[in-house]
C-alpha cells in the first residue's frame, strides 16, 4: 500500500510537467502513511480522496505549488469520471462522440451538428491541447467544473475543460464564412485554452447549450406608469430567469406623496416598487444558481432619495426595506460642488417638474464642468414660485450616502456628468445609470406601451422599444497575455468573438434585442492588474505604477479600437455611427490622443466607421479570475493566502505566482491608501469608454471626513462610477455572478 502511495505521489507529480515545481513531498507522504495506518479496507475512491485532500493541505504560502498537484489528483478523477459516462477510455475522447451525446440529451444545442461537420468537429479535436488543463490551479479547476462544465440532468461530469473553450469557440465563430471560420475557431480556443482571456458567466455557461443567453447584464429605465413598472418587472424577471443581472434606473418614478390623474397627496413614490423588486429578484433565480440580481439607481435631486438610502439598513421599519436589492445613486456635479460648499440641495418630484416646467431634469446634464444645462434648469426649478421641493444641506444626503455604505457597501456612486460628457454615442441619447457592477454606460430610454387592439380575436400590443442596455462582456488576464506578449495577436479576436455574441444571443425581452443591435455595444475589459504588477516588481503605491496604468490601458484602447474599425470594415459600422463621436473625431480629441500613430486611425474610424458603439468596460471578474489562476479585476488581494469558502468545505488559496520575490508586491488592500487606487484609476478610466468597476476600500473605523475625501477625490479625478465601499467590519459582500467576466 505504502509503495502504491509513493508511485502515485511520483506520477501526480511527473504528470504535471513543470520544471519549476517547488514542494517537498516528503511531509505529504509521511502524512498519508500515517492516515492510511489508522484503518484497513480502503475503497479506491476513499484512497483517492485521502490523496487529494492531504495534497490539498500543503497549499500555503510557503509552498503554493502544490495547488497544482492538488488541480492534477482533482482532473484525474474529473477524467475518470467522464470516461464513465461517455463509455470510453480514460481521458479526452471523441469529441463529435460528445456533441452527439449532449445534442441527443438535449443539453446541446442542435445547431451545432447542423452547423459543423463530422470532418470539420475531427479536425477541431486535433487541435485541442489536454497539457493545457496543467494551467489550472485547484480553485480554479473546481471552480470550472462546478459552475460551468456541461453535466448531464443527474449532474454527472460529461464534459471537460478543452471540450468546453472548444465549445464556446465553436458557438462564438458558427456564423463566420466557410472559407475563414475554422481559423477563426482555432484562434478562439487558442486565446480561451491559454487563459489569456475569459469570457462573461453567462457565455461560459451557456455557450452551445440548448438554454440560457450569453450577455451578463441589463439596464432598464423604468417609465412612470403602472403598465411601465409592471412591464420592467416582468422584463426583469425573464432576463433573470435567463442568467442576466438588472439594472434599473427608477428617477423618473413620481415621489411619494406626489399626485396621480390630478388628485394630490396619492403617490406612494418608488419604495413599494422596489418591494416589488425585491420580491422578484428572491423568488426569480438565474438559472437555478442563485437568487436574482438586480441594482436600483435614483437621483440625488429625488424627493425620495433619503428613503431610498434607508432601504438596505438593518434598522427601521422593515415594510420599507429591500434588503436584496443593490442601490445605486446617481450625482451630479452640482451636488459635488454643494457638499464641498456646505451649501443647501433641493430635493424635487420628478412627476410635478415634467407638469410644471415641462421638461424631464433627468435629461440634462452639464455639458462642461462647471457649466451646462443640467444646472441651468436645475436653477430653473429652484427659481420657480410654485415648484414644491424640499431643501436640506447637500452634506447631510452625503453622511446618508455614507451610513449606509458603511453598514451595507452600497449605494453605488455614478458620476452622471462625467459619463454623459465622454459618452461617444450622445447624439443619440442619454445615459441616467449603470448596471448591477458599474462598469457599463451607455444610452438609455423607456419602453412605453402605444397600443393595444383586438384583431380576430387576437389582442396585439405595440410597443415603442427604448434603449434597453445589454453588456457583452469577456476579459483579458493581463498578467499572462502581457507577459507573453500576446495583446496584439489576442485582442483582435476577442472583440469578433464580443460582437458575435450580438449575433448569437437570444434575449427574451426584444427591446434589448433591438438595443443590442442598434449600439452594439461589449465590454471589452481586465483583470489581474495586482498580479501583472507583483510579476513586473512594482509597487502598488507608486508613480511607477500608476504611469504604467497609463500606458497599458492605452495600449489596449488602441488595440481595441483597431480591432472595431477592421471588423467595420469588414461586416460594416453599427447603425448610428454617423454624428458618434467616433465620427466626427470628438472621442479621440478629448482623450488627447495627439500621437501620430492615433491621428492614423482617427481618420481611419471617419472613413471604414466602427463595428462597436461602445468598446470597453473593466468587471469584478472574482470568479472568472479564479479560473484564470489571478487577481480580480484591477483589485488588490484581500490576503497573500486565505480560504475560499464553499457550501461545505473550505479551500486554501495564496497569492498567483507567490514567491520570495513576488511575495513583497503583494499589499492587502486594507493597507493600501485607496487615493493612490484613485490615482490609477483616473488614468485607467481616460482609456475606458465605459466604465469600471472600482471597490473603495476603508477600515470600520474611517473618520468620515475621510470617506469624504476619497468620494470627493474619485469625483474630481473623473472617476465615472464607484462600486462597493468594502470595511473591514462589513460582512462578506455578494458580487455581481452574471457580470464576472
Amino acid at each position: 500500500m505504502l509503495n502504491t502511495i509513493h508511485q502515485l505521489a511520483e506520477t501526480a507529480i511527473q504528470q504535471l510537467k513543470r520544471e519549476d515545481l517547488n514542494i517537498s513531498t516528503q511531509m505529504w507522504k509521511e502524512k498519508v502513511e500515517r492516515i492510511l495506518a489508522s484503518k484497513q479496507d480502503w475503497t479506491e475512491e476513499e484512497l483517492h480522496q485521502l490523496f487529494l485532500q492531504s495534497a490539498v493541505e500543503q497549499i500555503s504560502a510557503e509552498e503554493p505549488d502544490w495547488t497544482y498537484v492538488a488541480a492534477q489528483l482533482y482532473l484525474n478523477s474529473l477524467y475518470d469520471k467522464a470516461s464513465a459516462v461517455r463509455n470510453q477510455a480514460n481521458g479526452y475522447g471523441h469529441f463529435f462522440n460528445l456533441i452527439q451525446l449532449l445534442t441527443e440529451a438535449g443539453i446541446y444545442s442542435s445547431k451545432l451538428l447542423e452547423s459543423y461537420s463530422p470532418e470539420e468537429i475531427s479536425l477541431l479535436e486535433s487541435e485541442m491541447c489536454p497539457e493545457r488543463d496543467q494551467l489550472f490551479t485547484y480553485i480554479g479547476i473546481i471552480t470550472l467544473n462546478e459552475r460551468y462544465l456541461a453535466k448531464t440532468y443527474e449532474k454527472q461530469t460529461v464534459e471537460l475543460p478543452q471540450e468546453r473553450w472548444m465549445i464556446i469557440a465553436m458557438t462564438l465563430m458558427m456564423d463566420e464564412p466557410s472559407s475563414k471560420r475554422m481559423e477563426y475557431v482555432k484562434e478562439a480556443y487558442w486565446a480561451l485554452s491559454n487563459l489569456y482571456m475569459t469570457v462573461a458567466t453567462p457565455t461560459l455557461a451557456n455557450a452551445g447549450k440548448s438554454y440560457g443567453q450569453l450577455s451578463s447584464c441589463f439596464i432598464d429605465t423604468v417609465e412612470d406608469s403602472l403598465r411601465g413598472i409592471f412591464d420592467a418587472n416582468t422584463d426583469a424577471a425573464n432576463l433573470s430567469k435567463n442568467g442576466g443581472g438588472i439594472g434599473m434606473y427608477l428617477g423618473k418614478i413620481r415621489s411619494q406623496g406626489s399626485s396621480i390623474k390630478g388628485f394630490k397627496g396619492k403617490s406612494s413614490g418608488v419604495i413599494p416598487w422596489m418591494k416589488q423588486l425585491n420580491n422578484t429578484a428572491v423568488s426569480v433565480d438565474q438559472l437555478g444558481q442563485r437568487q436574482g440580481a438586480i441594482a436600483v439607481y435614483l437621483d440625488v435631486w429625488h424627493k425620495d432619495i433619503f428613503s431610498f438610502l434607508e432601504t438596505r439598513l438593518n434598522n427601521g421599519d422593515e415594510r420599507r426595506r429591500t434588503h436584496d436589492l443593490f442601490t445605486g445613486v446617481s450625482v451630479p456635479d452640482l451636488f459635488m460642488e454643494a457638499v464641498e460648499a456646505r451649501e443647501d440641495w433641493h430635493l424635487f418630484d420628478p412627476h410635478e417638474v415634467r407638469e410644471t416646467m415641462g421638461f424631464s431634469l433627468e435629461d440634462f446634464f452639464d455639458e462642461k464642468r462647471g457649466e451646462g444645462t443640467f444646472r441651468e434648469n436645475y436653477q430653473a426649478c429652484v427659481n420657480h414660485p410654485s415648484l414644491s421641493r424640499r431643501r436640506v444641506p447637500a452634506i447631510d444626503i452625503m453622511k446618508a450616502i455614507m451610513i449606509s455604505q458603511l453598514e451595507t457597501g452600497t449605494p453605488y456612486m455614478f458620476y452622471r456628468d462625467t459619463v454623459n460628457r465622454q459618452n461617444p454615442n450622445h447624439h443619440k441619447g442619454i445615459i441616467y445609470a449603470s448596471n448591477l457592477c458599474t462598469e457599463i454606460a451607455q444610452n438609455m430610454s423607456a419602453t412605453s406601451v402605444q397600443e393595444e387592439i383586438i384583431n380576430d380575436g387576437q389582442i396585439i400590443t405595440t410597443k415603442i422599444p427604448g434603449d434597453y442596455v445589454v453588456c457583452n462582456l469577456s476579459s483579458i488576464s493581463l498578467a499572462r497575455a502581457v507577459s507573453d506578449g500576446v495583446l496584439e495577436r489576442l485582442i483582435p479576436i476577442q472583440v469578433r468573438m464580443l460582437d458575435n455574441v450580438i449575433e448569437k444571443n437570444d434575449i427574451p425581452v426584444k427591446q434589448a434585442e433591438v438595443t443590442n443591435k442598434k449600439y452594439r455595444g461589449i465590454g471589452l475589459g481586465t483583470f489581474g492588474w495586482q498580479h501583472l504588477l507583483a510579476l513586473k516588481k512594482i509597487g502598488w503605491e507608486t508613480e511607477e505604477a500608476v504611469q504604467y496604468c497609463d500606458e497599458l490601458y492605452e495600449q489596449i484602447a488602441y488595440l481595441t479600437i483597431q480591432s472595431s474599425m477592421e471588423l467595420a470594415k469588414e461586416k460594416g459600422a453599427y447603425p448610428v455611427f454617423t454624428g458618434s463621436a467616433w465620427e466626427t473625431g470628438e472621442y479621440f480629441n478629448e482623450r488627447q490622443y495627439d500621437s501620430d500613430q492615433w491621428q492614423q486611425l482617427k481618420a481611419e474610424v471617419k472613413r471604414n466607421g466602427m463595428r462597436n458603439g461602445y468598446l470597453m468596460a473593466v468587471a469584478p471578474n472574482s470568479s472568472t479570475s479564479l479560473i484564470a489562476g489571478s487577481t480580480a479585476s484591477i483589485d488588490p488581494i484581500f490576503r497573500k493566502e486565505y480560504m475560499e469558502e464553499k457550501r461545505d468545505y473550505k479551500i486554501p488559496v495564496t497569492a498567483p505566482d507567490l514567491n520570495s520575490a513576488t511575495h513583497w508586491y503583494y499589499k492587502q488592500v486594507f493597507l493600501i491608501d485607496q487615493h493612490w487606487s484613485i490615482q490609477q484609476n483616473s488614468k485607467r478610466q481616460r482609456h475606458i469608454d465605459q466604465s469600471i468597476s472600482f471597490n473603495l476600500y476603508v477600515k470600520n473605523d474611517i473618520k468620515a471626513k475621510d470617506l469624504l475625501a476619497l468620494h470627493m477625490d474619485a469625483w474630481i479625478s473623473g472617476l465615472k462610477t464607484t462600486y462597493y465601499v468594502r470595511s473591514t467590519s462589513g460582512s462578506e459582500i455578494d458580487d455581481c455572478e452574471s457580470c464576472h467576466s
